[in-house]
């Protein structure tokens, strides 16, 4: 069972226990239910989600956990997992009773949404993965990327608020809105005690022997000009889960921010029924 924190304008907070988390989620709107997943960072689904989820409201009930790592979930601050994340989704989406749901996951959260694809098919209507990636270990980029993320969290914590939104928008849209908002960008996703554990699990990704079991309907949305994880990693996810399909959007890792339109669109098509 949950406990309700709070309710305004329209938007209930709730928190549900999950082993040593108390995981705190949002939900608003109506329809059919959809769950964001945010990604890396301690800012969770607020800075994901904070612009984005209100576009879906109107024909869903958009629901947004917080996963632990994030500040508003609080655990006994662990190493973290994939399956230990999954199980936090799969609690949350138990816990809102509002039967299979469409399940979105961004980045660090499309593994992990993919877990709970294949763990728990019966919860998971429709499955949408958004720059995300299969495994680390294997791929030097990726795991040079996050370790230097790690070292500069712990050594330097403005060069890696840098370094994060250097590699989370694209050259053409950084250029496109200018040095003032470029540097408000850089302190959105500070180092943390939280922030670095995601980076750390994102040293640890290896969901393969979990892509062949998803049943659901799946689209994978890769993001052309990704540098932090590069596009090749979302046709790969692709390629691995049977019956997917496949759009790409032109831009940077944050593609919803980015494209915000493109991406409201197709998530809208998959999920309402115009997919073609």
């Amino acid at each position: 069972m949950s406990t309700t924190l709070a309710t305004a304008a329209g938007t209930t907070t709730a928190t549900v226990r999950v082993a040593d988390a108390e995981v705190r989620y949002g939900r608003t709107g109506t329809g059919p239910a959809l769950v964001l997943v945010h990604g890396t960072g301690s800012g969770g689904s607020a800075v994901n989600w904070g612009q984005t989820a209100p576009r879906f409201t109107a024909d869903h009930t958009v629901i947004t956990p917080d996963l632990s790592g994030s500040d508003v979930t609080t655990d006994e601050g662990g190493p973290l997992t994939v399956e230990g994340l999954a199980a936090q989704v799969i609690a949350v989406i138990e816990d809102a009773d509002t039967g299979p749901v469409d399940l979105l996951g961004f980045s660090m959260g499309a593994p992990v949404t993919a877990a709970v694809a294949a763990l728990r098919p019966d919860l998971v209507r429709r499955l949408i993965l958004v720059a995300g990636w299969a495994h680390t270990d294997g791929d030097e980029y990726l795991r040079n990327l996050f370790t230097l993320w790690q070292q500069l969290g712990a050594s330097d914590p403005a060069a890696f608020g840098r370094a994060v939104a250097m590699t989370g928008f694209s050259r053409g849209f950084l250029n496109t809105i200018g040095r003032e908002q470029v540097e408000l960008l850089i302190p959105n996703m500070p180092p943390t005690p939280g922030t670095l554990r995601h980076v750390d699990l994102d040293t640890r990704i290896d969901i393969r022997e979990l892509l062949p079991r998803i049943e659901a309907e799946t689209l994978v949305i890769g993001a052309t000009l990704d540098i932090t994880v590069p596009v090749e990693n979302s046709r790969a996810l692709h390629a691995a889960i049977p019956h997917s399909t496949y759009a790409e959007i032109e831009a940077g890792h944050v593609a919803f921010f980015e494209k915000e339109d493109e991406f409201v669109a197709l998530v809208d098509g998959f999920t309402l029924g115009s997919w073609a």
